[in-house]
């Protein structure tokens, strides 16, 4: 079956999920110097990085939570989102914080964290095992005042030598873009039990705190015996609502509610974790996946596949009530999706060779004739936010770039380059006229239907992937460049493989999807940075490498409005533009989901996230009445 695919949300270590720390030592008891120094610090039930918190201190929980859910059941689902070291397709470790191996999906579920977001903000976190949060006038100390009831699961005391072994562990052997996120960190310190000392360097980002806030905390004590920066089929121990369950390596990995967590009660988590049992499916092949949920395998999935959701839904359980189908909305800006051009590979230095490279793709006819016309045509690094650039440069973006002028291309000051509207057809020809002339500029040479480089070599491309769901949408791409003289074609490896070679940058052309949310920050530099183009596994997978973007990214983390932010991200969004180190795909602000209909929910979603796993629960009324039997 022909289908569409956006790509599942690789989450990539967001905010929520950050530390940075240097190693830090245990300080002496507290006394008269620590009071001194604490004296005009400002303490807070939260952090927030631009304006107030949303919830005041009392909050008894969040508005869009049922304090009131029943716990129990199951929630069934296929892997949707990654980040690290992980992967859509397989497992082979229960270590998900480091480069080495291919972790399991929802590790981050057996971890608490010092402080939790609350999906009704896009940038604020409130206290989880820290209680609070106590502020130095100049922001670069925090102290976090850590719960004393929080515990392990064994039953071990969660206390502040914990939090700062695992900022310092992550800072030094943690995957590369947690170490990259906590470069801002300083030091860290148990000051006392319960008392966490983070010392931030000075014009640190604005995020940095809550990068910190958002680690996972691990017990020092376990990994005393065993190594951190290895992988893993030991379940590690956590301290969160879920602990590791019956898991079957590369094919499903389960979580089991942790009855007596230790904070289940708190305001952050009231109404929340209400599934007995959190259920991970892993396929090679979406076709079978989709084959498995209709079967029951698993209960909840978020369609990707335009194709399937217009008309694979058309079985006995759809049509008789039992798996029902939604439209929700979200929110946040959609994800960035693409195909991404290696350009440390020579046969992409040439901007010019990059242009026509994205002229060949004819969305026009794509999205109609495979997609059935309900996607729109994907033109930003910020799609769908308030940071894409429109038009020509503002006087507030040219004061940005003016001091750069010599160092960009003139085509970032003019009008913000989008991809031109093909006329449909499938082999437009003015715009095939126009990528043939880009190649000759570039020095390319056509010897009958073979276009060679500049070198004298054959421009051939390979388009890289796990599985073969966007082949239907490649193919006419590599059509047109076969029109082109270009020896195009699309290679589908197993999952390891592809990590591998991704991870060392390792291919010409990959497809990848990031969302940087609502207030742009670290993830930039994980995305867009120097530093990350050369850093294994990085997110950086087109190799942008632009001093004047790094030096936006540096002004963007550390000033104090959002309205500054924004038009910084616009200028950045310019240039990335102006660069075209991608041929951008689609996007559609919202969620196709389906589902068996054993679920009921609160009243609404968090306006930032989906909220299933977190805020949903098994209605046992409804499994009985459609006779639903967990697999």
């Amino acid at each position: 079956m022909t289908a569409n695919r956006s790509l599942p949300f690789p989450s990539s270590f967001t905010r929520r999920f950050f530390l940075r720390l240097l190693a830090g030592s245990l300080a002496a008891p507290a006394g008269f110097a620590r009071a001194a120094a604490t004296a005009q610090e400002v303490e807070s039930h939260g952090l927030s990085i631009f304006g107030d918190l949303a919830l005041p201190p009392d909050f008894d929980h969040f508005a869009y939570v049922n304090p009131q859910a029943p716990k129990g059941g199951e929630i069934a689902l296929q892997v949707s989102s990654i980040s690290g070291n992980q992967n859509f397709s397989t497992f082979n470790t229960l270590n998900a914080y480091i480069l080495k191996g291919d972790g399991a999906a929802g590790m981050g579920l057996i971890f608490d964290t010092l402080m939790t977001g609350h999906g009704d903000e896009p940038d604020s976190l409130y206290g989880l095992v820290a209680r609070a949060v106590r502020v130095s006038p100049d922001k670069n100390i925090y102290r976090f005042l850590l719960r004393k009831e929080a515990r392990f699961h064994d039953g071990s005391p969660l206390t502040a030598r914990d939090v700062a072994f695992s900022l310092n562990i992550l800072k030094t052997k943690g995957h590369p873009s947690i170490r990259q996120a906590l470069r801002d960190m300083d030091s860290a310190e148990a000051e006392v039990e319960d008392v966490v000392v983070v010392r931030l360097k000075p014009r640190h980002s604005r995020e940095a705190a809550l990068i910190v806030a958002g680690q996972p905390i691990f017990s020092a004590a376990y990994y005393k015996a065993h190594p951190f920066d290895e992988t893993t089929l030991e379940p590690p121990l956590g301290s969160s609502a879920y602990r590791v369950g019956r898991f079957d390596q590369g094919h499903f990995i389960t979580f089991e509610r942790e009855p007596n967590y230790w904070a289940k009660d708190l305001p952050v988590n009231r109404g929340q974790a209400n599934f007995d049992r959190i259920r991970f499916e892993y396929f090679g092949d979406r076709k079978v996946a989709f084959e498995a949920f209709k079967a029951g395998v698993f209960t909840f999935r978020e369609e990707f596949t335009s194709a399937v959701w217009a008309t694979g839904y058309d079985f006995a359980a759809v049509k008789d009530g039992r798996v029902k189908r939604e439209t929700l909305p979200d929110e946040s800006p959609m994800g960035t999706q693409g195909w991404f051009l290696n350009m440390r590979r020579d046969k992409f230095k040439d901007i010019r060779i990059r242009e026509a490279i994205g002229l060949a793709f004819d969305f026009e006819w794509t999205n109609a004739n495979i997609m059935y016309g309900v996607y729109s045509r994907t033109v930003s690094f910020f799609q769908n936010s308030p940071m894409a650039a429109e038009g020509k440069p503002s006087p507030e973006e040219l004061a940005l770039l003016e001091p750069y002028r010599s160092e960009l291309a003139p085509a970032v000051f003019d009008e913000v380059y989008s991809p031109p509207k093909s006329d449909g057809s499938g082999q437009d020809r003015e715009l095939l006229r126009r990528a043939s002339a880009l190649f000759a500029e570039a020095g390319c040479k056509r010897q009958g239907s073979v276009l060679t480089l500049p070198d004298g070599k054959p421009f051939e491309i390979e388009f890289l992937d796990f599985d073969n769901s966007l082949e239907p949408h490649t193919a006419p791409l590599i059509k047109n460049l076969k029109l082109l003289g270009v020896d195009a074609r699309y290679r589908v490896v197993d999952a390891a493989q592809y990590k591998r070679r991704t991870d060392a940058f390792d291919y010409d052309v990959v497809t990848s999807r990031f969302g940087l949310g609502l207030t742009p920050g670290e993830g930039m530099r994980g995305t867009f940075g120097s530093e990350a183009a050369t850093m294994p596994g990085s997110r950086n997978v087109s190799g942008i490498s632009n001093k004047v973007v790094d030096a936006l990214i540096e002004k963007a983390l550390v000033v104090e409005t959002r309205e500054e932010l924004t038009t910084i991200c616009r200028a950045i969004d310019r240039i990335l533009r102006a660069g075209h180190s991608w041929v951008p795909m689609w996007n559609k602000p919202n969620h196709l989901v389906a589902y068996w209909d054993v679920f009921s929910r609160p009243d609404r979603n968090p306006k930032y996230e989906i909220g299933v796993v977190s805020t949903w629960w098994y209605d046992e009324d409804k499994a009985k009445r459609i006779n639903f039997v967990s697999r």
